[in-house]
């Protein structure tokens, strides 16, 4: 099986490897593609690679043959199976993302508000671009995304590539797996490997859900629900991040555990405060700290070491704007382990014909029916999917929100789709409504504002429009 992932030099990549050379999919795969169109960052990567191989004193059979390339076609031709996390612009887009937000007192952040609609105005062109070159060398290769905003990327797929582009997000997962051990609740497998979510109800569009029942799989129908005895335990809460991030009040008046990202709309005021205060965006710390690490990985005699530590750091500043002061992240959470294991258990499902049950994002009538009632039925959701060698269809359908989880959900979908209709048709109008309906961006006139100055920072957004 040949496995090809565009974006090749990224950062996260040698996670990919580490799980292609030991554990459950060990042999999966035999030849790794790696794509970029940075030879710098490629070389890094598979300095890395060949660094982190030799210490392991595995022999060389033992994992898949890995070569690089800066050609689309090479790297697309003969592929299976093609992951995507691609990021145009490359950090220095992301920190002009954070940082154009902010001076308009805005949230600066990558994927979500204003800053997430710019990157998704550079990410949708590129992956179209490539889902179309896809469709005619490799038709029957099947593309799994996680170039972010993951869920607009998907929907904008979707016409094009069908049932064979499924969306990917390691937070959804993390958090089922999180708060099933905070309720006391042991999903077989995990929640990032074999075993059952029908206990799982969760529901929610990329980067903005709810967990809202957990049972015990094994009990079917009639198995009580965890979670309202968990809300109900501050100490429980308190043993895990989003827990802690939302607090026993709001969680109890939710009645259901929100995705980490839902702190940015229910502690907006918070968010965008404690942002303009820090230093540095969090773009900027990963720009500095790779300005250094990548061209260090072709020449140290430890790649595989500096590239680990550097990962470490990465991981202890995630989202620590959502901590309190010295507040550590969990161990659990440092470890890796989160979004190459989603994509290889929904790669593995496919290509072996065994099911597996992940949070994916999937068109919402995947099934027949409407997973999420009250979005469209061509929408993409993130909710609870069995995976095959068919694709990924949901567990079940006619899921309904409440008014408030369905209010925030129909709104930002409306902007998702806004975003997909101005890169589809050069609608530098539907691109504006985007930015003026976001529900974090307070004005009319920011949304304008801000507009522009993307524009004028990122020279082919304005060339979209006709």
């Amino acid at each position: 099986m040949r496995l090809t992932i565009l974006g090749g030099g990224g950062f996260r990549v040698p996670l990919v490897h580490r799980a292609l050379t030991r554990g459950r999919f060990a042999g999966l795969v035999n030849h790794l593609v790696l794509h970029d169109v940075d030879e710098m960052r490629l070389a890094g990567i598979a300095a890395v690679l060949a660094d982190g191989s030799a210490r392991d004193g595995a022999p060389a059979a033992a994992g898949p043959t890995v070569t690089t390339t800066t050609d689309l076609t090479a790297a697309l031709t003969g592929a299976d199976v093609v992951f995507a996390a691609l990021r145009p612009g490359g950090t220095h887009g992301r920190v002009l993302d954070e940082r154009i937000a902010m001076a308009h007192g805005l949230l600066g952040q990558e994927t979500v508000g204003a800053g997430g609609l710019s990157y998704a105005l550079r990410s949708v062109p590129v992956m179209r671009q490539i889902a179309a070159t896809l469709a005619e060398i490799a038709p029957d290769a099947w593309l799994i995304d996680f170039t972010n905003p993951a869920g607009i990327v998907t929907e904008a797929l979707a016409p094009s590539l069908g049932n064979r582009v499924i969306g990917i997000c390691d937070s959804p997962i993390g958090l089922v797996r999180r708060a099933a051990t905070a309720a006391g609740l042991h999903l077989a497998g995990g929640a990032t490997g074999p075993g059952s979510l029908a206990g799982v109800d969760y529901l929610g569009i990329n980067h903005l859900g709810w967990v809202r029942g957990l049972r015990d799989p094994a009990g079917g129908d009639d198995a009580a629900d965890r979670l309202p005895a968990l809300l109900a335990d501050p100490d429980a809460l308190f043993s895990f991040e989003e827990g802690r991030v939302f607090g026993p009040e709001l969680l109890g008046v939710l009645g259901a555990v929100p995705n980490e990202y839902l702190f940015y709309y229910y502690f907006a005021r918070e968010a965008v405060t404690a942002l303009a205060g820090s230093r540095q965006t969090r773009g900027e710390s990963i720009e500095a700290a790779q300005r250094d690490l990548y061209p260090a990985l072709t020449t140290a005699p430890d790649p595989a070491a500096r590239w680990e530590a550097a990962r470490r750091a990465r991981e202890e500043g995630y989202l620590a704007e959502a901590r309190t002061e010295g507040e550590d992240r969990d161990e659990a959470d440092l470890a890796g382990g989160g979004y190459e294991q989603v994509a290889l258990s929904a790669m593995a499902a496919l290509l072996t014909d065994e099911p597996a049950e992940l949070i994916v994002n999937v068109r919402n009538d995947a099934a027949g029916s409407p997973a999420v009632t009250g979005l469209p039925a061509d929408a993409v959701v993130e909710v609870p999917c069995r995976v095959d060698g068919r694709g990924a269809v949901p567990l079940r359908t006619g899921a309904d929100p409440t008014v408030h989880q369905l209010g925030l959900l129909a709104t930002v979908k409306a902007v998702e789709r806004e975003v997909v209709a101005a890169v589809t048709h050069g609608d530098r109008d539907a691109a504006l409504r985007a930015f003026a309906l976001h529900p974090l961006i307070d004005s009319a006139h920011v949304a304008r504002r801000v507009l522009a100055d993307y524009e004028a920072a990122f020279p082919d957004l304005p060339r979209l429009w006709p």
